[in-house]
């Protein structure tokens, strides 16, 4: 039996669409006339995820293994770049078509903690052209677990939030055997993704394994112009299965390995030959020990490496290679206690991490000597903390209490690195300890249909490797070289956050704001005594404490059931950022709005989607930003759902950038134009 549906024409969706944006944009400017009488305070967005409560947590569903959640995916097999992207919260920082780093509230991966099931990760290159996220794959994940502010404390020490990858897993469901085989292809960059995944689960035992392999070729703007170097080619394959050695105590196993080759980032000066992790961890479960349920624990261990070279380069002043290395060993346990009132979660962690990094340039005069530097000096981390939360629920109320403290050694374990940086700091001890501190008070109150949450933050992060260590990296977006200093202090955030809404049958309606005022706050200062490494380069940045940072971003997001089968939502979002000395923060959004209309009848679906943001105006030359325009894009796809006998098909094909519209993004690298009109299909074929 087939569905219909009929899709309303482009005047009137945009009619729909521009009437949405109006009723958003006043009821923005009331509240942005709201917040700022007040003083400069600064708010974080949230969404409800459990009943009746609201929690400043946001779940991106990724598995496909239902048919609903086939139809809810806009893209079944996208990466998981494009799947973060979809969020409410996260932006993308783009330095081509592979591996994006994502934000945060306005924050980038310095001020985050990006987690894969809890397991610290850390990148390997200097110019962070390997975010955590570009290790893990679709294919191994079920959600992106994405918790803004101190509330992401859970996952270790930060400033702007969380993003916990947790992995797909049977989990002793006792389903049997399933197997699926996947392929998708995309037109602009003649993008190939070819799957296959095999489980099996019983009430005992279950394995879970996937292989995935995606090649992708330059990509085409909206004039059709090819963006050289944009091409990419990675495989992911990854086994997790556990054991119950008795009705309540279970030992579970996970091991991923991703390796990618011949990645082109045409917004830098060089590209990435190859990009090579291996993640392991073996844990064990328990229902209960004593009082205390849900016990959790688990030894990992990960290695990163990473090749950065300009060799396919025609035209450089100097060839360079640059290698990166990253070694994780961590540990974490968790455990929790439920009384009437109090649900509590204690938890336990802590790793070690070795990062080091070096580049040798070898000048075009072979009569010259190459030089060598280590921009990493073997980075020796060790940290451990433990976290506590309480929720206290009243009858239609509930209070928050979390904290986190840790200590971390940092040790300079290379002699030539630390005497390199001596150049600079003559006075500089291997070691460094440094006490981490955390504090998250939440309330929460349910005035049917009315939702209200408010909270206050404290917390602290320890500078990064780079910003502590790094030693002369360069950084293409504002063409200067960068230096670290190991006496920074740590950075501190001051967090308030608000969110009311209101729910019906048939729409629901809500207003977010999140407020950091952050002490200590890092960043590049230019240093007119020291002279340049990089040819070409502006000029020498140390990374520096502000005496402050002030930052806002505020949310309307609503939907609406036009019918049941038919819903309408949209979200507009603002954003503000400041020093000190009242100069723009860098990656600041602009107004930003996305709005779709989604169909799902039976075993057919169809989303229309549109988004789009304002003219960047708060932006700031010293950082290398220019202003970027405002634009709007189109998207459209359709989906349905087949069974043969008890097996499932599953196709899916739409378009992205529906009129080919030339744009770049505020977080668009040097500029760099994004991808085109872009047609897409996906075929899986499962087996129960």
């Amino acid at each position: 039996m087939k569905a219909h549906i009929t899709v309303p024409s482009l005047n009137v969706i945009k009619e729909i669409q521009a009437r949405m944006v109006i009723l958003l944009c006043l009821a923005l400017s009331f509240l942005m006339v709201t917040f700022t009488v007040n003083a400069q305070k600064v708010i974080t967005k949230s969404q409800d995820t459990i009943l009746p409560l609201i929690t400043l947590n946001e779940v991106i569903l990724i598995s496909a293994k239902q048919e609903l959640q086939y139809q809810k995916q806009y893209k079944p097999l996208s990466s998981l770049d494009e799947y973060l992207e979809f969020s409410r919260k996260v932006d993308m920082i783009k330095r081509g078509a592979y591996a994006w780093e994502p934000t945060l509230n306005n924050m980038t991966s310095e001020r985050l903690s990006v987690t894969i099931d809890g397991m610290k990760v850390f990148g390997a290159c200097t110019d962070k052209m390997d975010p955590i996220t570009s290790y893990v794959d679709v294919s191994n994940l079920s959600k992106a677990h994405i918790i803004s502010g101190q509330k992401g404390a859970a996952y270790g020490s930060t400033i702007g939030g969380a993003i916990n990858l947790e992995l797909d897993k049977s989990n002793f469901k006792g389903t049997g055997f399933k197997a699926s085989i996947e392929n998708s292809y995309e037109t602009n960059n003649k993008l190939k993704v070819i799957g296959a995944e095999a489980n099996f689960s019983n009430t005992d035992f279950y394995v879970d394994s996937d292989i995935v392999y995606r090649k992708a070729e330059n990509y085409s703007d909206g004039d059709g112009k090819e963006i050289a170097f944009s091409q990419y080619e990675k495989y992911n394959v990854s086994i997790n299965g556990g054991y119950k050695t008795n009705p309540k105590n279970a030992i579970t196993a996970t091991l991923i390995f991703d390796e990618a080759h011949n990645i082109g980032y045409p917004a830098l000066p060089m590209d990435v030959s190859l990009a090579r992790a291996l993640i392991t961890s073996i844990g064990f479960e328990n229902d209960s020990i004593g009082a205390f349920s849900n016990f959790k624990s688990k030894i990992y261990y990960n290695t990163v490496t990473h090749i950065m070279d300009d060799s396919k380069r025609p035209d450089v002043p100097i060839r360079m290679d640059m290698p990166g290395w990253s070694d994780t060993y961590g540990f974490m346990s968790e455990a929790k206690l439920k009384t009437k009132k109090h649900s509590f979660l204690l938890k336990w962690d802590g790793f070690y991490n070795q990062s080091l990094a070096e580049m040798t340039m070898y000048p075009n005069n072979p009569n010259e000597r190459s030089m060598f530097m280590l921009t990493w000096p073997d980075i020796r981390t060790l940290n451990s903390g433990i976290y506590a939360e309480d929720d206290i629920s009243f009858k239609k109320s509930s209070f928050n209490i979390s904290t986190r403290v840790a200590i971390q050694n940092s040790t300079i374990a290379d002699e030539f690195g630390l005497n390199s940086l001596k150049i600079f700091y003559p006075n500089i001890n291997k070691n460094q300890v440094r006490v981490l501190k955390s504090l998250s008070v939440q309330w929460h109150k349910n005035f049917v249909p009315y939702r209200l949450n408010f909270g206050l933050s404290y917390g602290d992060r320890a500078p990064s490797v780079s910003e502590a260590y790094g030693f002369y990296l360069f950084n293409s977006f504002d063409n200067h070289d960068y230096i670290g200093d190991p006496k920074l202090k740590n950075e501190e955030s001051l967090e308030a956050n608000a969110k009311i809404s209101i729910e019906k049958s048939n729409y629901e309606l809500g207003i977010e704001s999140t407020a950091f005022r952050m002490p200590n706050y890092i960043i590049g200062e230019i240093d007119t005594s020291l002279s340049t490494m990089t040819i070409g380069a502006d000029g020498v940045k140390i990374y520096k404490n502000l005496t402050y940072a002030n930052l806002i971003n505020v949310a309307i997001n609503g939907q609406y059931k036009i019918f049941p089968e038919l819903v309408l939502d949209g979200q507009v979002s603002y954003h503000r950022g400041k020093d000190n000395k009242n100069r723009n923060l860098p990656f600041i959004s602009p107004l930003s709005y996305s709005s779709s209309i989604q169909y799902n009848k039976k075993r057919f679906s169809g989303t229309f989607k549109i988004r789009g943001a304002a003219k960047q105006v708060n932006f700031n030359s010293d950082f290398g930003e220019d202003q970027t325009l405002a634009y709007t894009v189109f998207s459209l796809n359709f989906g349905k759902t087949f069974y043969l006998n008890n097996d499932l098909v599953y196709a899916k094909m739409g378009v992205e950038n529906l009129f080919d519209k030339k744009y770049s993004t505020y977080t668009d690298w040097k500029n760099i134009p994004r991808m085109g009109r872009n047609f897409f299909i996906t075929l899986t074929y499962s087996m129960y």
